[in-house]
Parts: C-alpha cells; sequence; structure tokens
C-alpha cells in the first residue's frame, strides 16, 4: 500500500492550504487516517485524524478552529484543509493510514500507522 500527500507550498501567514492525500488501494474503507508533521530540528507531531467509517476527527490542539481533516469515500482520498496559518505550522506534512478502527485516544501515536505518505512540505512566511 502507497500513501502519496500533495499540496504543500509556500502561503504568507494567515492563508490557506489544502493538503490531499491518494492511497493506492483500498485502504480507507475502514480504520483510521491522520496526518502528523515534522518541523525543522523537531519531533513529528499528531495534526489530525479521522476514524474513516464514522467520519469522527480529531485535532491537536495547536490546530483546533483552524485546521479540517475530511474524506472521499468515492476517490479514496482524505483532505486536511488548513486555514489562519502560523510560521510555526510549517513543517513537512506526513499523511498515515491503519485499516483496523482505533481508540481516539490513541490517534496521536505515530506507532498505531502502518503505512505512511512521503510527506509534503508546508512554509508558512511571516
Amino acid at each position: 500500500v502507497q500513501l502519496q500527500a500533495f499540496g504543500g507550498g509556500l502561503v504568507q501567514a494567515g492563508g490557506s492550504l489544502r493538503l490531499s492525500c491518494a492511497a493506492s488501494e483500498r485502504i480507507f474503507n475502514s480504520g483510521v487516517q491522520a496526518w502528523f508533521r515534522q518541523a525543522p530540528g523537531k519531533e513529528r507531531e499528531f495534526v489530525a485524524a479521522i476514524q474513516w467509517m464514522t467520519a469522527y476527527p480529531s485535532y491537536a490542539d495547536s490546530v483546533k478552529g483552524r485546521f479540517a481533516i475530511s474524506r472521499d469515500n468515492d476517490k479514496n482520498m482524505i483532505y486536511l484543509q488548513m486555514n489562519s496559518l502560523k510560521p510555526e505550522d510549517t513543517a513537512v506534512y506526513f499523511c498515515a493510514g491503519r485499516r483496523n478502527r482505533l481508540l481516539s485516544s490513541m490517534f496521536g501515536q505515530a506507532t498505531q500507522y502502518p503505512y505512511w505518505g512521503q510527506g509534503t512540505l508546508v512554509t508558512v512566511s511571516s
């Protein structure tokens, strides 16, 4: 299974971007899909996740109210709409997935996701 993330780029603070993630096969019929990010010199951190069957979303406190995760069943895609971007949002963003359901309390654990995309760079200028 391969995941491909795209849609990153350079944007000014306060602007918006939408990231997309496509899977090479249908792993998005169940389980959990998520976005993580890694800023230069920092550890990878959880951004958002969505339980595929229920569409239940979960967000890191740092992005609540600004980012929105969604999925498209027919296209086998997940998205991350990022609004009101800040310089501290600058990072490489990765999509991740797993076939099985997961307790929401575990959404932020990167080790729970066996499938990862290659990452897409988001740079927010001040």
